[in-house]
């Protein structure tokens, strides 16, 4: 059941798209932090938390109410003028209006200077140590917009972070042999060091080398 507060929310962004500027960082106070998975996934990496799904509502109705200009400048100024929290409520959006085109088949999932801005985000937070901020760059968005060079750099460096594949949208579908290459090569670094293997690096090593992979 969706809370009252994103019904309202989303409402008034629809009407008044401005208004996202007030109401993205008032959703942690409004709807809570908690971890949506809390048993399977109790940092949200995977799932996500509650005010993550509030703000990728947000997004999503804002992309709906203006053009397309306006909302990647829009996106962008809350990315970078927001708390990490923030910022990943930005890539969750982004994530989330993606999966919704994908639904409902339209082509192109997002205009281009949408496109073009959540590149530059998702690029940013590839850049940081925030494994949930990691997560949510790895989402739909990077699954389908990002280049294969910048997603293999991402994934590896999820997989180094203890980040679970699960929480990497098109693994199946993107994962090559130039990544089970590198995945290989960080775990042989890694046996040398006499560091743990986990069963995400040894999956994703094979995962393109083992018979019909």
């Amino acid at each position: 059941m969706t809370h009252p507060w994103i019904i309202t929310a989303v409402g008034t962004v629809a009407a008044e798209p401005q208004r996202i500027s007030v109401l993205f960082p008032a959703a942690g106070r409004s709807v809570g932090r908690d971890p949506i998975e809390p048993e399977h996934d109790p940092l949200g990496l995977v799932h996500g938390t509650d005010d993550d799904l509030a703000r990728a509502a947000l997004v999503r109705a804002l992309i709906d109410a203006v053009d397309a200009e306006t909302a990647a400048g829009t996106v962008t100024e809350l990315y970078r003028h927001g708390d990490d929290a923030e910022r990943r409520g930005v890539l969750c959006g982004l994530n989330a209006a993606v999966l919704n085109a994908a639904a409902l088949n339209t082509e192109p999932a997002l205009a281009a200077p949408i496109v073009a801005a959540g590149r530059e985000l998702v690029a940013d937070a590839l850049r940081t140590n925030d494994p949930r901020l990691v997560a949510a760059a790895l989402g739909d968005f990077a699954a389908r917009e990002l280049d294969q060079h910048g997603w293999r750099h991402g994934v590896l460096k999820a997989l180094f972070m203890g980040i679970p594949l699960e929480a990497v949208s098109g693994i199946d579908d993107r994962a090559d042999a130039e990544l089970a290459r590198m995945a290989a090569a960080l775990i042989a670094e890694r046996r040398a060091a006499g560091r743990d293997i986990s069963a995400d690096m040894t999956r994703l090593a094979t995962i393109h080398t083992t018979p019909g992979g």
